[in-house]
C-alpha cells in the first residue's frame, strides 16, 4: 500500500515544483497571475507561504496548463513533470511503412536492439525466412527495375541481423504455411518450384538456426494478431498497413510481449517440431 504524504509536506513540494516550473519556463509570478486569471499576490503567497493548505484545484490546474506541466506533478503526484498528452506524444509515434524489403527505419530499430531477443508475428512470410526467388516474385510488381539492387541490399542487412546476436522468434498462423505449400490465398500463381524452393529454405533455416531462431505456428481459427514486433525491452511495433504504429512505454512493450508469449504458449507446432512438421506437409501437399 502506498504511503500517505502528511499535508505540509505536500505543500512544500508544491512551492518547490511551482517555483521550479516557472524558472524552467523563463516567466514570472507576474505573467503566471495573468494566465491564470488570479491577482500577483495570490501567486506570491502560493510560492512563499508556510502553511500545509494547497490552492484550490482550479488554480493548480490553471497553474498546470500555463506552465506546460502536469497538476499530478505539481502536487508530488508524479515525478514526471509532462502532461499526460506529451507523456504520449513521447511513448507513441506513427511512422511511415513503405512496401519495400527491410527499410530504414526497421533496420534502425533492429540495431537499437541489438543483443535482445527480438519477438516477430509477420504480416505474411517473415522476409528473413525467403529465398530470393520469392523476394523478386512478391517486391518485383512494387520496385520494378530496382529489384536486384534493393534485394541485394536487403540481404546484407539481413545477414548483419542474424548475426547481430539476438534471438529471434517467429509466429505465424499455420495457414501461413499451407497456402504457401498449396499456392493459393496470397501465394496464387507462384510458381510450383519456388515454391518447392521456399519450403526446402524453410526447413534448412529453422533447423540450422535453431534454438537462436525459433518458428511457431499457430492456429488463427482460436487465436488472432496483427502483425507486431517487440524490440527486447525497448519497443513494439505494430504494423497497421502505410504506417507503423511505434510504443516505448514500458506498459504497452510487456502487454504486447505477453501477447506474444501466449502465442508462443498456444502454438499448435511448436520450434522444435516445425521441421518434421514441414517435410510431413511437403510429402502431403507438394508431392
Amino acid at each position: 500500500m502506498s504511503q500517505k504524504t502528511d499535508k505540509r509536506l505536500r505543500a512544500d513540494l508544491f512551492r518547490t515544483r511551482l517555483a521550479e516550473a516557472l524558472r524552467e519556463r523563463g516567466t514570472n509570478q507576474s505573467a503566471l497571475a495573468r494566465a491564470v486569471g488570479v491577482d500577483r499576490s495570490t501567486i506570491s503567497q502560493l510560492l512563499k507561504g508556510t502553511g500545509a493548505r494547497l490552492p484550490n484545484a482550479q488554480v493548480v490546474g490553471e497553474c498546470a496548463r500555463a506552465l506546460g506541466v502536469s497538476a499530478d506533478w505539481l502536487l508530488g503526484l508524479t515525478d514526471r513533470p509532462e502532461t499526460a498528452a506529451d507523456i504520449l506524444a513521447n511513448t507513441m509515434s506513427l511512422t511511415e511503412a513503405p512496401r519495400a524489403l527491410v527499410d530504414e527505419q526497421i533496420f534502425q530499430w533492429h540495431k537499437e536492439a541489438a543483443g535482445y531477443k527480438i519477438r516477430h508475428v509477420p504480416a505474411g512470410l517473415s522476409d528473413m525466412l525467403k529465398t530470393r526467388e520469392m523476394l523478386e516474385w512478391e517486391y518485383a510488381p512494387h520496385l520494378g527495375r530496382s529489384t536486384q539492387q534493393v534485394i541485394g541490399a536487403s540481404e546484407d542487412r539481413m545477414d548483419w541481423m542474424r548475426g547481430a546476436q539476438s534471438d529471434y522468434e517467429i509466429a505465424m498462423p499455420i495457414f501461413e504455411v499451407h497456402s504457401l505449400m498449396r499456392g493459393d490465398g496470397y501465394y496464387a500463381g507462384l510458381p510450383r518450384d519456388i515454391r518447392e524452393a521456399q519450403v526446402d529454405r524453410l526447413i534448412e533455416t529453422t533447423e540450422q538456426l535453431y534454438p537462436r531462431l525459433r518458428v511457431y505456428l499457430f492456429d488463427a481459427r482460436r487465436l488472432y494478431s496483427a502483425p507486431v514486433t517487440i524490440f527486447g525491452p525497448l519497443l513494439a511495433v505494430i504494423y497497421i498497413g502505410q504506417n507503423y504504429l511505434a510504443f516505448r512505454d514500458t506498459e504497452r512493450v510487456q502487454a504486447l510481449t505477453q501477447h506474444f508469449d501466449h502465442l508462443v504458449r498456444e502454438a499448435q507446432v511448436s520450434a522444435r517440431e516445425l521441421p518434421g512438421h514441414l517435410r510431413a506437409l511437403r510429402q502431403e501437399l507438394l508431392e
